[in-house]
């Protein structure tokens, strides 16, 4: 029997029939159709294609005494563009054209105001057609076909920025449309060294996306690793940034952002100037940047557009309320739970009297009233905009006092956690912040299980995971360790900018400064 099996598969390998029907959607990609090979078969091709496609429109046209067909999807072109730049002038051409005429004139652009570009491939025309492009079959495909881009974009006028506002400095953000977005790009950043690659992803979605970088300034083995993970991914849908950010990262698993989302058009120059690398994805607002570094993720935009003196001063009170907003509640939890007596006398007795009635523990109390903080913030984000941050602002209030009447909490609990609320607001970029809301939880049960010994053994382990985190390279704690007494200018401090010339050191690339001119830094 195996025997018998056996001969009849090299039987049918010989004969050139395949052993199991192909497959065009998950077994790999069939072979493109030459246009040449089978002329007649062209448009009955692309009309396979797209058989169950209601707002395909195939459309004959008589082009100087040429039988053509326009092949077009209705809602994704701009049709006044097509009737006025394309249709009308291809009827208009008087006389019996010969087809070979026609095409040549078509793609040396000078029958139509639209550029023309020739595909000889069946498979090319219909992921053409897909993007938004109008496809024009020449007596019938027997002479090619020409394509034309008219795709329509719609998309929502340019706005401010709704989650990196600042007060002073520009108000512009980006849209979900790419070319828009480049084009905020290029108004801000007028150089001939402004590099942009383009590289499209996702096998059904095909997202257009574009590499962006300073030629010179960049560091090039940074970029080499960013185009070697991009050419690494093939991720079957690309709907947002997020899509290739988790993509790119790599080991190790960390709560903490080692790429840098941005909506802003400035932050994304500044960042270029500085010698990092963008991503630009259509669909999306959010820019990816990298590398990055924990105390790049701690700056604002605002910061370089008020007085360097309360610049400074600014980022002094954002460190500090960082540190409160993982720390206080484990602090607190430890300290009332282990170590009473570190506490002045009046105050310990002010909270001993609040928790006298308290039936819970300190850490059954700061848990339970940090969930249902969490739970009020999600809630205020998912409810419609005008009343997200009424309900938000009234449930604490309400839920806070009403907990406190009814003996469940105690009111520096409520006071605690409030204030720990609070300065998780201060950080800058979302995905940050989102880290330090994770990790108050683990620090928080140490604290509340170990007292302080615990609470200073997850903060040491806190630590090295973030000096051993790195950014395509880049140390993520750079310039506290490694240490470069150089950076400190923009870290901790804001000078003035006379003073700010040289680039960050982190991601400027050493060759490349040695052969700029002198003042290019």
């Amino acid at each position: 029997m195996l025997k018998r099996l056996i001969r009849a598969w090299i039987l049918r390998a010989a004969s050139g029939r395949p052993s199991r029907p192909s497959s065009r959607g998950f077994g790999g990609p069939a072979a493109p159709r030459d246009l040449a090979a089978a002329p007649s078969d062209a448009l009955a091709s692309i009309r396979q294609a797209f058989k169950h496609a209601e707002d395909l429109v195939c459309q004959p046209i008589l082009a100087g005494g040429v039988a053509c067909t326009l092949v077009y999807f209705q809602t994704i072109v701009d049709e006044k563009t097509l009737l006025e730049h394309l249709i009308r002038p291809l009827q208009d051409q008087a006389g019996a054209a010969d087809p070979r005429e026609l095409l040549d004139g078509l793609l040396q652009g000078g029958l139509v105001s639209v550029q023309a570009s020739r595909c000889r491939d069946a498979d090319q025309a219909v992921s053409a057609i897909l993007e938004g492009q109008a496809a024009l079959l020449i007596d019938g495909g027997r002479q090619g076909i020409c394509l034309f881009p008219i795709t329509k974009y719609s998309s929502r006028a340019v706005v401010e920025s709704q989650h990196e506002t600042v007060i002073v400095g520009p108000q512009e953000a980006f849209v979900e449309n790419i070319k828009t977005n480049l084009s905020l790009v290029r108004h801000k950043l007028k150089h001939p060294d402004f590099k942009v690659e383009k590289q499209t992803f996702g096998r059904f979605t095909k997202t257009d996306t574009y590499l962006i970088y300073i030629e010179g300034l960049c560091n090039a083995d940074v970029l080499r690793e960013m185009k070697q993970k991009l050419a690494a991914i093939d991720p079957s849908s690309v709907l947002g940034a997020s899509y290739i950010a988790e993509r790119i990262q790599g080991p190790p698993i960390t709560p903490f952002p080692r790429i840098q989302y941005s909506e802003r058009p400035d932050t994304l120059v500044s960042s270029l100037m500085e010698g990092r690398i963008g991503l630009m994805v259509d669909g999306t607002p959010q820019t990816l940047i990298v590398p990055v570094t924990f105390f790049s993720l701690m700056q604002s935009a605002e910061d370089y557009y008020q007085n360097y003196l309360a610049s400074t001063w600014i980022r002094w009170i954002r460190l500090f309320f960082v540190v409160m907003s993982f720390l206080v509640p484990s602090v607190y939890v430890a300290v009332t739970t282990f170590h009473p007596e570190i506490v002045p006398a009046n105050l310990l007795q002010t909270i001993t009297a609040a928790r006298e009635n308290i039936p819970f523990p300190a850490l059954a109390e700061v848990l339970i009233m940090e969930l249902i903080f969490e739970g009020l913030r999600e809630a205020g984000i998912r409810i419609p905009r005008p009343l997200g941050q009424t309900v938000s602002i009234i449930g604490a209030i309400v839920i806070g006092q009403a907990t406190v009447e009814a003996g469940i909490v105690s009111a520096p609990t409520v006071i605690v956690v409030s204030v720990t609320g609070i300065a998780s607001f201060v950080i800058p970029h979302f995905e940050l912040g989102l880290a330090f809301r994770l990790l108050r939880f683990p620090l928080l049960i140490l604290g509340g299980l170990l007292g302080m010994a615990g609470l200073v053994t997850g903060l040491f382990i806190l630590f090295w995971h973030l000096v051993s985190l790195s950014s395509f390279g880049v140390p993520y704690m750079h310039p506290v360790a490694p240490l470069s007494l150089r950076d400190w200018k923009d870290t901790f401090i804001r000078i003035n900018w006379s003073r700010m010339k040289p680039r960050p050191e982190a991601y400027r690339d050493e060759e490349a400064a040695e052969r700029l001119p002198s003042g290019h830094e």
